[in-house]
């Protein structure tokens, strides 16, 4: 039997203080913690929303460990802001706009 550590950690903060796979959970006394699925399946996935705000959050600001960096420099973003002004071009379909777009299409919000 494989439980999941971070989820029944989660689901029963400050009562689980140790989990053995053969053997179950256990409180700060020893005694053994009778596991309830639905409250270790409740905290996994709040623990999968938070990794995936976590990651896409990382993504679009180009954190490390990310593959790459998603939005274009400050430096450059304000270069194509600037030009499109300049050609009239502060529109939707600006290099700007454009360049924006296309991270916010890539990496949509979870």
């Amino acid at each position: 039997m494989s439980l999941d550590h971070e989820a029944i950690y989660k689901a029963y903060a400050g009562t689980v203080v140790s989990i053995d796979d053969s053997a179950g959970a256990f409180d700060a006394s020893g005694n053994s913690v009778t596991l309830d699925s639905s409250l270790v399946t409740a905290a996994r996935t709040t623990l999968d929303n938070e990794a995936a705000a976590s990651l896409y959050q990382r993504q679009r600001t180009g954190a490390a460990g990310t593959t790459d960096t998603i939005y274009p420099s400050i430096g450059d973003q304000l270069d194509a802001l600037y030009k499109d002004i300049v050609a009239g071009t502060v529109t939707t379909s600006g290099a700007f706009a454009t360049a924006i777009k296309a991270t916010k299409d890539k990496y949509p919000k979870p």
